[in-house]
């Protein structure tokens, strides 16, 4: 999903543009098939991705499932991968300079750095106030941060990567930790990066809850890989056919006493775009002075509505 913000909804949308069907490890079994770990498809999509766009910077944000060191290690050099980080993951320095002359295989990493627990722990982290905005549900939070560069290594795998410790000020939630595969990125960037994540779940329960997902009839391999991406395509056309809509005026939140709303929902575009397409296309206006006309015109536009609008 592109994760932008959307300026008539006042949040950052996820937009569907790429889909894959992850068939489970179950499913790989009874059909005899090898299984093709979630990491591995991840790979494979972002690498097309980044072969797509050759002259933008791709900054990639999943969740743990992708905080995979061999995937890290695979697209670092592509695009710049901004995801969680185990509190106990081995950190090290990076390896000193070769000396001319010395003898022996030269090193991978250098010294190991103190784990993150231990960190958290130490009264002598010096540690960051700052304030993340659009932060989960369009609020602000403010954190404490410690930052600092480090190789993440494990056995035969290693990548060098930006780590950022997060702590509540409030002591309301647990701490967290993030990485990213660019070590000159700001960390509160990554923070920002991070938390648009958020976007891809209310996707998934938008397209869910109004388009159809994973509620079709059809079980077959083929009709899934077929309308499962069309559907959650659509969820993306309806977002540009909708600000389409917005920028000619046609287009505003629709309210009522007990539910005022500022910005548009994804309900009120899908809604709009049925509209248009449905009175463009089957309800034309008379054409000639003399033609009868059988519906009144408020009457058809609260039809209309009705029919676009559903609860």
């Amino acid at each position: 999903m592109l994760l932008v913000h959307i300026p008539w909804a006042g949040r950052i949308w996820g937009l569907p543009f790429l889909t894959a069907l992850a068939p489970s490890e179950r499913y790989a079994s009874q059909a005899g098939r090898r299984h093709k770990p979630l990491a591995d498809w991840g790979r494979q999509l972002l690498l097309l991705a980044s072969r797509w766009l050759p002259e933008r910077r791709v900054v990639a944000v999943a969740d743990t499932t992708y905080a995979v060191i061999e995937l890290l290690a695979a697209v670092r050099h592509r695009l710049t991968m901004v995801t969680r980080l185990r509190l106990d993951a081995r950190l090290f320095d990076p390896p000193p300079p070769h000396r001319p002359g010395t003898r022996g295989r030269r090193r991978v990493t250098g010294p190991r750095q103190p784990t993150l627990v231990q960190r958290l722990a130490d009264p002598a982290s010096r540690w960051r106030r700052v304030v993340v905005s659009q932060w989960y549900g369009d609020s602000r939070r403010e954190l404490n941060i410690l930052t600092g560069t480090a190789v993440w290594d494990h056995p035969g795998r290693r990548v060098p990567v930006r780590w950022v410790l997060v702590r509540d000020v409030g002591g309301d939630h647990d701490p967290q930790a993030f990485l990213c595969t660019d070590q000159g990125a700001d960390a509160l960037d990554i923070l920002r990066w991070f938390v648009r994540r958020w976007a891809v779940e209310v996707t998934f329960e938008e397209v869910r809850r109004h388009l159809g997902v994973e509620t079709q009839r059809q079980w077959s391999d083929k009709a899934i890989a077929r309308t499962t991406p069309a559907l959650l395509a659509l969820f993306s056309l309806v977002t540009l056919w909708a600000h389409d809509l917005v920028g000619r005026g046609h287009l505003g939140p629709r309210c009522a006493a007990w539910y005022p709303k500022r910005h548009l929902t994804f309900s009120d575009a899908l809604g709009a775009v049925r509209r248009q397409l449905w009175e463009d296309g089957l309800f034309q206006a008379s054409g000639q002075s003399r033609d009868m006309v059988k519906i009144p015109a408020p009457l058809a536009q609260r039809l209309l509505d009705a029919a676009s609008f559903p609860a």
